[in-house]
């Protein structure tokens, strides 16, 4: 059985507030490499040796950091792991101007993904992030592996993994936290398993409420 960690980048360095999409030039803040240290350090006994990561800064450096605790592992640029698309629409915009300025985005987000031009589906975006995980699971069967990606194209896949409605509801109604991850396990390239990992704490956030 082979295991792919779909990881989602840590934080980034943003002191305007815009969405960063596609752009370069937004790095990991001090936060977000403190926290990709803690989920590489989480991470030493997974016996992952293979990291594929979107090519966006954001996530090269968080699987760079990630490797660093990982003896003999190696990255991969792979381009089908990038930010969602419609995200180069938006792009360097603080979010309260979206609605005054990307008409497209109500067509996006209240009526269907998919439905306008450099969009796509639920099932283009998580289907990419899956086919990329299964890649992994042929090539190093019974061996673990990961994914850096981003927010949208990993809860997309786990909207397909858990065959989920794909509306918008069910894009945020369970989401990825910056450097967490799903936990997927294959057979042959069949997704068989799959459990949502939160964040490692890092020093001076405080301690997570158990479930009740």
């Amino acid at each position: 059985m082979a295991t792919v960690y779909l990881i989602r980048h840590a934080d980034v360095e943003n002191p305007r507030g815009v969405l960063y999409g596609h752009l370069e030039g937004f790095p990991l803040s001090s936060r977000g490499r403190e926290r990709a240290k803690a989920l590489g350090e989480s991470l030493r006994s997974s016996g992952i040796r293979h990291i594929v990561s979107s090519p966006l800064e954001r996530a090269r450096e968080t699987a760079e950091v990630i490797a660093s605790f990982l003896p003999g592992s190696e990255i991969e640029i792979e381009p089908e792991l990038r930010e969602a698309e419609f995200s180069r629409y938006l792009q360097g915009l603080r979010y309260w101007q979206i609605p005054l300025l990307r008409p497209r985005w109500y067509l996006h987000k209240f009526v269907r993904r998919g439905m306008v031009p450099d969009d796509e589906t639920i099932e283009a975006m998580g289907g990419r992030i899956l086919e990329v995980a299964r890649r992994l699971a042929r090539e190093h069967p019974a061996e673990a592996s990961a994914i850096v990606s981003h927010a949208d194209p990993i809860q997309a896949a786990w909207i397909l993994l858990d065959g989920r409605p794909h509306n918008e509801r069910e894009m945020y109604r369970k989401s990825v936290d910056r450097a967490g991850l799903l936990k997927v396990d294959f057979e042959a390239d069949r997704p068989v398993r799959w459990e949502y990992i939160k964040p490692p704490l890092v020093e001076g956030e405080p301690a997570r409420k158990k479930a009740s």
